[in-house]
């Protein structure tokens, strides 16, 4: 097996370096093939040198550095199209579900899921919570909305930055999505489930350090989002690449 680790990135250059460090750390005594793709959303600080800077101790990192934002799904999908794993997952570069969680998902791969997705909203997760309290305000009561209308209902957290899929399921998702923003989470999942794939949702322990670049305006954006997938859904858009 080789898995294949994606971290978008934007405005990350104090915490992306401990979570290269730690992944480098966790993986190098993993039995399998490995590789970690950085996509950097145009970000204007130094997020982009403090990767670079690990090119030479990290010998299986790449890194796409986008001169431009388009966004957290725009190079979330590309990271995932580029990979060349046979399993690959995307994660947030705070390591807020830390990686070594990935055994939690490997498992439901070998049984026949097509992607397995961390959850704080089943039995068993843990959340370590540092946010404001209309985070957790607008996070607790959008959830319904989203399951609603994104016909997800028997998915508790569609948002969580740790999903998992085979390259075969990555493909066929990610080649069809069109959300370049926050939006994209529920978008993915709403194709994997168009598509007739299987999805695990499971329970993760998830740090919230409360310092998330996720303006509020963010999550009206996402509200937005929602009724385009529902659109897209319903016109047929995703039926085809």
């Amino acid at each position: 097996m080789k898995l294949s680790v994606v971290i978008p990135a934007y405005k990350e250059q104090g915490r992306i370096g401990p979570t290269l460090q730690k992944m480098s750390g966790y993986f190098s005594k993993q039995p399998y093939q490995w590789e970690i793709l950085v996509c950097i959303d145009g970000s204007p600080d130094k997020t982009a040198e403090v990767v670079q800077g690990f090119s030479g101790s990290i010998p299986n990192l790449k890194i796409f550095n986008n001169p431009q934002n388009h966004g957290k799904g725009w190079v979330v999908r590309q990271g995932m199209m580029n990979a060349t794993g046979d399993v690959r997952l995307f994660t947030d570069a705070d390591n807020s579900t830390s990686i070594e969680q990935v055994e939690k998902l490997l498992p439901y791969i070998n049984q026949d899921y097509d992607a397995a997705i961390g959850s704080i909203e089943v039995a068993g997760a843990k959340v370590n919570e540092h946010a404001q309290w209309y985070r957790r305000a607008f996070g607790h009561w959008s959830k319904y909305l989203i399951r609603l209308v994104a016909g997800l209902w028997g998915i508790h957290d569609t948002q969580r930055g740790f999903k998992l899929f085979t390259a075969k399921a990555a493909q066929a998702v990610f080649g069809r999505a069109k959300i370049d923003r926050f939006g994209f989470d529920i978008e993915i999942l709403a194709i994997a489930t168009n598509l007739g794939f299987k999805i695990k949702e499971v329970p993760v322990v998830w740090e919230n350090a409360g310092d998330s670049t996720v303006s509020l305006s963010s999550y009206f954006e996402v509200l937005k989002d929602l009724f385009r997938v529902r659109w897209y859904l319903w016109t047929g858009k995703y039926n085809r690449d």
